[in-house]
């Protein structure tokens, strides 16, 4: 449960997120003020968990090189949905997976599986379906560029987690540092243009969604992700990300209008379904009988009284 929790509000993002820009905020002051939100709430749940702020002092580049990682994915993520359909843009944004085998596989000579391969030109069909309609038009190819920019960013991320000293750091420790050193790219893009937006005090319902973005698809979404780990392990934690963008699709569908045709409904599936695949190594029918055995049946015996 806490596994589906972690994915569903993270998908939550562009609910919490367009109706920001249709005020006008631009995706720079949106995360800006959302890594501010969350940062204190990180360093609230460290001070709780007992745990301290000191980093060594060989730790602190590559945090920071993380930070702006993770930063530079969000913006590119958030600038996406100004040219496309958040459910899509959430649903490319998944093939990250995909990406992180082939850094694994061409700069630490991984082996890669003929499974994963057959998954990677599965997946690129599933992209192809989705960037050429029925009608002849296309996905907004600078929306592609970001969205791939985005999942590229976050594939880095990843395995810089774990392959330099900061493997052995805690995550939660990890998430404050890289939200904290990730904020100064938003606050230098800002003072680069001058154009931070941030709502009234007048405007409520503005502040409730930077609110919510900051809790709902980081704080909260970090915390169950992390305790899911903890309970049932990565590989089905990260098997249950599927719920990601297919909660960014309904949100899109059925909050914003979003249309999804049956082209789109097949490349969704065609990108969802072999990144699973990916992330299980080949064993998703064994995690998926440890998620069965986690709902047992339950039988009850009738008493006859005669």
């Amino acid at each position: 449960m806490l596994g589906i929790i972690a994915a569903a509000t993270y998908g939550m993002n562009p609910l919490f997120a367009l109706p920001l820009y249709e005020a006008g905020m631009n995706p720079d002051s949106v995360l800006l003020l959302r890594y501010l939100i969350a940062i204190p709430i990180l360093g609230v749940m460290l001070l709780w968990r007992g745990r301290n702020f000191r980093l060594k002092r060989r730790e602190l580049p590559p945090i920071i090189s993380l930070g702006i990682l993770f930063s530079l994915s969000s913006l590119t993520l958030f600038q996406s949905y100004n040219y496309m359909d958040a459910g899509i843009a959430s649903t490319l944004l998944f093939i990250y997976p995909i990406l992180v085998a082939i850094i694994m596989a061409t700069l630490f000579k991984e082996r890669l599986s003929k499974q994963t391969i057959l998954c990677i030109i599965i997946t690129l069909c599933g992209i192809t379906l989705l960037y050429s309609n029925d009608d002849g038009s296309t996905l907004s190819l600078m929306g592609v560029l970001l969205v791939f920019a985005s999942a590229i960013s976050y594939a880095i991320y990843i395995v810089g987690i774990n392959k330099t000293s900061l493997r052995n750091v805690a995550t939660l420790k990890i998430s404050f540092y890289v939200l904290t050193f990730g904020s100064l790219l938003f606050l230098s893009r800002l003072l680069a243009t001058r154009d931070f937006q941030i709502p009234s005090t007048s405007e409520w319902r503005l502040w409730i969604n930077i609110l919510c973005l900051a809790v709902f698809p980081t704080v909260l979404s970090l915390l169950c992700t992390t305790k899911a780990i903890q309970f049932i392990g990565a590989t089905p934690t990260a098997i249950l990300g599927v719920l990601e963008p297919v909660t960014a699709v309904i949100i899109g569908v059925f909050v914003f209008g979003e249309v999804i045709t049956s082209r789109i409904a097949i490349g969704l599936l065609l990108i969802i379904i072999p990144v699973a695949f990916v992330i299980s190594d080949g064993n998703i029918t064994l995690h998926l009988t440890r998620f069965r055995k986690m709902f047992p049946k339950i039988t009850r015996k009738l008493r006859i009284k005669r």
